[in-house]
């Protein structure tokens, strides 16, 4: 009897400057599982069972688990290819809240299907494996992006493409940035979120987005990481969904004012990050956060790098 056991961490969707073309993993520096996981056993009939903090928060009937959908979903994959499925149990462990901007139904769907692909001795590449990942998520987001699934599965920092041979590229990474995240507990749908954004972007903002999104390139390429940091701007999204967020703009203001070097909306919200390149001052955000920004007992705050990994597996034999 065999068991995968596969794990996905959280994301940053948007990063403020790339709206749902740039998304980057995280990794908690106290070693705490920031993400889900999936074990995946061998058994005589399919199943799924859920636990962990917000296995509450899910659906109560398996059949409306997006995890289930990743198994059908991988089922007939698996069917058109002339390969045998044979009958497996999903056991989800749901560590991160929906509707958090942390790339939670990500996170299920990356582990989901990494377990799912490792289990089965890994019939599908990578670039396959991500486009059934991106059409899942497609599914809860009402649009097919890559910005969370794409880093939560390959690691590091992801711009989207928009190619279907290469959905994403790497980025290099700022090894001495510290990334503050903060979740407040409240929940903010991605698509009640996406309706509070215009229909139409004014071609300033067009404009000033593409720049942006240029020179962070440019500077990470050339170890600009002032420059980097200096664009690190939301003309997209922010000025409009900070008005979701309670205590938004008191948070912007003593991060700012307190050593960090960017600041913004993680995904569609309602977690915040905050750049910092300085340990102390990031531990120092984060407890400013952990004390004014989160609303209820759900809420949490970490400081994270970006790792360069992003799902993992390991397997067992009885």
């Amino acid at each position: 009897m065999k068991t995968t056991r596969a794990y996905a961490p959280a994301s940053i969707g948007n990063v403020s400057l790339g709206f749902d073309v740039l998304g980057a993993a995280l990794q908690p520096l106290d070693g705490s599982l920031l993400g889900d996981e999936v074990i995946v056993s061998d058994a005589d009939e399919f199943g799924l069972s859920v636990a962990g903090v917000f296995a509450h928060k899910l659906p109560a009937n398996p059949d409306e688990n997006i995890v289930t959908d990743c198994y059908r979903y991988f089922e007939k994959a698996m069917q058109a290819k002339g390969l045998e499925v044979t009958p497996i149990h999903m056991t989800l462990l749901k560590s991160l809240p929906i509707g958090s901007g942390l790339g939670s139904s990500a996170s299920s769907i990356v582990a989901a299907f990494h377990g799912l692909n490792e289990h089965f001795g890994r019939p599908f590449d990578k670039t396959t494996l991500l486009t059934m990942m991106g059409e899942l998520e497609g599914q809860i987001s009402g649009s097919i992006h890559y910005d969370n699934v794409a880093p939560c599965y390959l690691g590091g920092m992801t711009l989207m493409t928009g190619q279907q041979d290469q959905v994403t590229v790497s980025l290099p990474v700022v090894k001495s940035w510290y990334w503050v995240v903060c979740y407040s507990g409240i929940s903010v749908s991605t698509s009640a979120a996406r309706n509070i954004l215009p229909k139409d972007v004014p071609m300033a903002d067009t404009l000033t987005f593409g720049r942006q999104l240029g020179i962070f390139v440019h500077a990470l390429y050339n170890d600009d990481y002032a420059l980097a940091a200096s664009v690190m701007q939301d003309v997209i999204a922010e000025p409009y969904r900070k008005s979701l967020l309670p205590v938004f703009d008191e948070a912007r203001a003593y991060s700012m004012g307190n050593g960090a070097l960017a600041f913004g909306i993680s995904g569609s919200g309602p977690t915040v990050f905050a750049v910092c390149d300085d340990y102390r001052k990031a531990n120092d955000i984060s407890n400013w956060l952990s004390e004014h920004y989160i609303q209820n007992e759900d809420g949490f705050s970490h400081v994270c790098r970006i790792p360069a990994q992003g799902a993992g597996s390991q397997q067992e034999q009885e």
